[in-house]
């Protein structure tokens, strides 16, 4: 029976080591500049699409009711 505690002891210690040494490596690792121009060419593409959109919806509301002159 002690060994099966030292054995889960064991075990439960190289797992917190594990774990803190990815979540370590993890945070020193620099994202790559591609990931942050890949963000920021998804923000431009989505600030296109969104002005666009809203363009569509002005003159299609212009259309349904043009201006009184």
């Amino acid at each position: 029976m002690r060994t099966i505690v030292v054995s889960l002891a064991v075990a439960a210690v190289v797992f917190v080591a594990l774990v803190a040494f990815v979540a370590r490596r993890d945070r020193s690792r620099r994202p790559p500049d591609e990931d942050s121009a890949a963000v920021r060419q998804a923000a431009a593409d989505q600030h296109r699409h969104d002005a666009q959109r809203q363009a569509a919806s002005g003159l299609a509301e212009r259309h349904r009711n043009p201006p009184s002159t």
